[in-house]
Parts: C-alpha cells; sequence; structure tokens
C-alpha cells in the first residue's frame, strides 16, 4: 500500500467507483420519477374512458416501470465495471509514466552516493518532475566538482609539502653523515623550513575555518587609513628594494569602519605582497583607501582599498580562478625563495566577506597590470563603540604575505 504505483492505480479506482455510485443514485432516483412523469403524460390522451381501462393501464405501467428501472440498473453496473477496469488501466498508465523517471532519479541517486557523479538522465515531460531532474543533475555537478577539488586540494598540499621535507630531510642527513657541518647556517636552513611547513599549516587552518563561516573576528571602530598606512608601510622596504615606484594615498578624510583591524591588515599585506611580486623592477605600486559615494554591498556608500600593479597582469579566465585555492596563473613570474602556500588569495577573500565585503580583481589584460578592490560597509553613525569578540577559533594569527595568484 505503500508503493507508489499502488497507491495511484487505487486512486483511479476510488474515483470511478465514487463516480458510478454518484451516477447510480442520481439516475435511479430520477429515472422512475421521470418514467412516471411520461406515463401520466401519455395517459392524459385518454381521459374520459372507464376505470376498467384505467386500472388496466395502471397495472401495465407499474410493470413497464419495474422493467424499466431492472434495464437502468444492469446498465449501469455494467457501466461501473468498465468505468473501473478503464480507470485501473488509466492508473497503471500514469503510475508507469510517473514511476520510470523517479526510478531513473533513485538509480542516479545511489550512483552519486557511490561516487559516480556523471549520471545521465533524461528529462521527463512532466513540469516538476522535469524540475527535480536538473536539480539531481546540477547536484552530482556540483558534487563532481566538489570531489575534484579535494583530490587536487589533497594533491597540492602534498606537494607544498614536499619541498620544505625534502630540504629538512636532506640537511638532517648531510649534517648526520658529516656532509656538512652542524653550524648555525645550516640549522639556519631547516628552520626556515620548518616555519614554511607550520605557515602552511596556520593557513589551511585559517582556509577552511574561512570557508565554514566560522572566522575569528575581533570589531572594533577603527579608521582605516590608519590601517592600509601600517599594514602596507611593512612592505615599503621590500618594493623599494626591488626596484618600485611604491605609493601610499589614503587620502584627508576619515573612513570610519567597524572592523576587525590585524584581520584586514592582513588582507592589505596579501595584497600589496602580491602586487610587489608580480611587478618587474622600475614598475609601480600603489595603494588607496577612502570612500566610495557608490552604492556599495548595502545599497549605501562603502569604504574602499584598492592595490594596484603595473606588473604581469591578469587574463580574462584567471580573475575569477585566482581566487580559488592553490591557483596559479600560467606564466607566472617565480620569484626566488617563493615562500607563499598558495591561498593567501582565498583567505583574503574569506575574511572581507566575513566582513560583509567584497574582494575583486580587474585588468586588462596579461603586461597590463591588475587591480584589487576590497569593499567594505562603512561604520553606522550611533553604532555602538564596544568591542565584538567573536570567539571559538584558535588565537594564532595566519600572516601569508606569500599567497600565490
Amino acid at each position: 500500500m505503500n508503493r507508489l504505483v499502488v497507491r495511484l492505480v487505487i486512486s483511479h479506482l476510488l474515483v470511478a467507483v465514487v463516480a458510478a455510485l454518484a451516477t447510480f443514485l442520481v439516475v435511479r432516483q430520477l429515472a422512475p420519477a421521470l418514467f412516471d412523469a411520461s406515463l401520466r403524460v401519455g395517459q392524459g390522451g385518454g381521459l374520459g374512458q372507464g376505470s376498467g381501462a384505467q386500472g388496466t393501464a395502471g397495472g401495465a405501467g407499474m410493470v413497464l416501470r419495474q422493467q424499466f428501472g431492472d434495464a437502468v440498473d444492469r446498465a449501469l453496473a455494467v457501466g461501473a465495471v468498465v468505468g473501473a477496469l478503464a480507470a485501473a488501466l488509466v492508473g497503471a498508465l500514469a503510475a508507469y509514466r510517473l514511476i520510470r523517471p523517479l526510478d531513473a532519479l533513485r538509480a542516479a541517486t545511489r550512483a552519486m552516493a557511490q561516487g559516480t557523479y556523471a549520471v545521465p538522465l533524461p528529462t521527463p515531460r512532466t513540469t516538476e518532475l522535469a524540475e527535480l531532474t536538473d536539480d539531481v543533475k546540477l547536484l552530482g555537478q556540483q558534487l563532481g566538482e566538489t570531489e575534484t577539488q579535494r583530490v587536487r586540494l589533497l594533491g597540492e598540499v602534498a606537494h607544498e609539502m614536499r619541498t620544505p621535507l625534502t630540504v629538512i630531510d636532506g640537511t638532517v642527513e648531510a649534517m648526520i653523515d658529516g656532509i656538512l657541518p652542524l653550524e648555525p647556517d645550516q640549522l639556519a636552513v631547516v628552520s626556515d623550513e620548518v616555519r614554511r611547513l607550520r605557515r602552511l599549516s596556520d593557513d589551511l587552518s585559517a582556509l577552511s575555518r574561512t570557508d565554514e563561516g566560522r572566522l575569528s573576528l575581533v570589531l572594533a571602530d577603527v579608521d582605516l587609513r590608519e590601517v592600509v598606512s601600517r599594514a602596507a608601510g611593512r612592505l615599503r622596504a621590500q618594493a623599494e628594494d626591488a626596484g618600485l615606484d611604491f605609493e601610499i594615498d589614503c587620502g584627508d578624510a576619515n573612513v570610519p569602519v567597524r572592523v576587525d583591524a590585524e584581520r584586514i591588515g592582513q588582507v592589505v599585506t596579501n595584497l600589496v605582497g602580491n602586487a610587489v611580486r608580480a611587478t618587474p623592477d622600475g614598475g609601480r605600486v600603489r595603494v588607496r583607501c577612502g570612500r566610495s559615494e557608490s552604492a556599495g554591498r548595502h545599497g549605501a556608500a562603502s569604504a574602499v582599498i584598492i592595490v594596484e600593479d603595473t606588473g604581469e597582469g591578469l587574463a580574462g579566465a584567471d580573475l575569477t580562478r585566482i581566487f580559488e585555492r592553490f591557483y596559479r596563473v600560467p606564466g607566472r613570474r617565480a620569484p626566488e625563495h617563493e615562500t607563499g602556500s598558495g591561498i593567501g588569495l582565498t583567505i583574503a577573500r574569506g575574511i572581507v566577506a566575513a566582513h560583509g565585503g567584497q574582494l575583486t580583481a580587474t585588468s586588462a589584460g596579461p603586461g597590463q597590470g591588475a587591480t584589487f578592490t576590497v569593499t567594505l560597509p562603512l561604520a553606522r553613525p550611533g553604532e555602538s563603540h564596544d568591542r565584538s569578540d567573536v570567539t571559538g577559533l584558535a588565537s594564532a594569527e595566519v600572516h601569508n604575505p606569500g599567497g600565490r595568484r
């Protein structure tokens, strides 16, 4: 009784039975009365005849009336049986047409549960079933993409760990064999690689928390100019050593925002570090911040941070993919002693999103430089100035100026 096909057939049978009973009752009540009325009309033409004739005619009418009722009953019974059979047949056909795509959907979901996500599915003609089929197809596609990203992530994490582990293993083994002396310079190499592994571990932890929406934020009312100037200023020496024209322009107007200053500083450090590495000697890196009068994400004026460079630039296909974890732009310059984990931009976008903002990238094309824009909501007038601590995470801060484009 719980199977859909049985329920459909029974529902059609019940409809047919109810219709037959209603028809039977109506016809059984109305047919004799209508028949009597027709007899009276017919007898009206014989007025003036004797009472005996009338009695004979009345008896004949009663017999005829009974015969007529019996005929109607038999006809209705046959009609009810034929109707029920037809309803059962139609119900079975309807159930088959409905169950067949549902069976295909069930087989597809079972295949997806076993790891096969690209399952071909025919599109039913029924609108609701067609929409359900499209949803299942989309689910399979997204599950497949998620699995692909998971496998790629594992491979890339293993790749990122392989180089420092190889250096550590080779250096330690050489010192054990006496090939390298046990001196501070050699131990410093091991220490650098250990810090690189720790940085990768911290970045992966921060990435996981960002993806899960559990990023720790300690909010406070600050002037965005101070946050940007302090974070970008720490990289001024690195930019000048690379022969770049480095400029920080935050204007004179106060830019009040309610943010986690350390987290936003981490974003700025990441973006400026990327710009410095992507720009060759003689190029320019410019960092700006201020108010934007255009409607932001919340339909009001917003605060913006803009990091521009005249470096490698980005192709159109790379403008969104650079925010994917471990994505590397084809043909990218590989600076010496590259120590980035490759997920800095992914973390930066998650931090900005946790503040209710957006991080976007634009570029005129390869070799034309790139511009990264951070949009944050301005602090509302009269908003509380108390610090708001969103806890639940480790307190260790993630410093990743080496995130790759």
